[in-house]
């Protein structure tokens, strides 16, 4: 029987050999810089985000490919504009995590704004849970920090391939949440939701062939868009809505929209194209802090047809 919580990873002495030491270095970095002025973080991340260009080439060309795709009717201007920005949006991500693993609460709250919450808090009032449809930001680390600050929530979590990097990337994310489940624990959310609990769930992504519904996402006529989103708000005494984290000028604002009317309606082509409309929406209140270097439209309704990416 799977956990319904993700087991706490305890300290290991291996962590002290040789193999870790790099890490560690990595580690003490990363803690260092994130007590330096915010405005200072913002200068270093501007920095960071020209070495990903030269590091990370592949996945600054995915982004340049997935503007294309989008915004055909952009001029080449307004998607570089948008491509630079997201750059240094993705140089400041590396840092933003670190703040959102390590600073103190009071720091965190100068940051923080919302905006919408009674609508989470209207719908738990009723004794439901409530499942919140978020979109991969590239602060959603930190932004993540900011949101548990208000009403911790239940999340899937997936584990780090480096088990140091693990240990941290637990205990940092576990400071916004109440708990997290395994990224395929669909009972476990469900359970969750069914206790009146916050949930977080990002349909934004390609997650392959299965359970998917070809619908359009800007530009591109068929994306493979996921129906799991559909799956807990049918099964779970829940109500739905979207959340967004933007970066502002003076902080972070968790933005909370209602959910949609008659959803789910019972047809799932037409729910997901719905979701895929809010999302968009969400994504334009600050294109250039989306994740554009995910292979969004990997996935094609023809397995033969060649990659929008070659």
């Amino acid at each position: 029987m799977q956990q319904k919580k993700v087991v706490a990873p305890k300290f290991e002495m291996a962590f002290l050999l040789p193999k870790y030491w790099l890490t560690w270095l990595s580690i003490f970095v990363l803690y260092t810089i994130s007590w330096l002025p915010y405005k200072g973080q913002l200068l270093l991340a501007k920095l960071l985000g020209q070495i990903l260009k030269i590091l990370a080439k592949k996945r600054y060309l995915v982004a340049k490919r997935n503007l294309e795709l989008c915004f055909p009717d952009y001029s080449q201007e307004q998607r570089s504009d948008i491509l630079k920005q997201n750059l240094n949006n993705a140089g400041l991500a590396i840092l933003e995590a670190s703040m959102g693993w390590w600073w103190p609460d009071w720091r965190v709250k100068r940051k923080a704004e919302y905006d919408g919450y009674e609508i989470i808090e209207a719908i738990q009032a009723k004794g439901k849970g409530v499942l919140a449809y978020a979109i991969h930001n590239m602060n959603l680390e930190f932004s993540c920090r900011v949101a548990g600050n208000k009403i911790p929530s239940v999340v899937f979590y997936r584990k780090h391939n480096n088990p140091l990097m693990e240990y941290m990337q637990y205990y940092g994310r576990n400071r916004s949440n109440k708990y997290m489940i395994h990224k395929r624990n669909v009972k476990g959310l469900i359970q969750a939701l069914n206790d009146g609990e916050l949930c977080m769930y990002l349909p934004d992504q390609d997650y392959g062939r299965n359970r998917s519904e070809f619908t359009p996402f800007f530009a591109v006529p068929e994306t493979a868009t996921t129906t799991g989103s559909l799956l807990f708000a049918k099964e779970a005494n829940c109500e739905t809505v979207f959340l967004v984290s933007i970066r502002t000028e003076t902080g972070y604002k968790i933005k909370v929209l209602p959910g949609l009317e008659n959803f789910p309606s019972g047809d799932d082509k037409y729910d997901v194209t719905r979701i895929n409309q809010t999302i968009e929406k969400m994504i334009m209140l600050a294109p250039e802090q989306y994740l554009w270097m995910h292979k969004r439209f990997k996935t094609r309704p023809d397995e033969n047809a060649p990659s929008l990416y070659d």
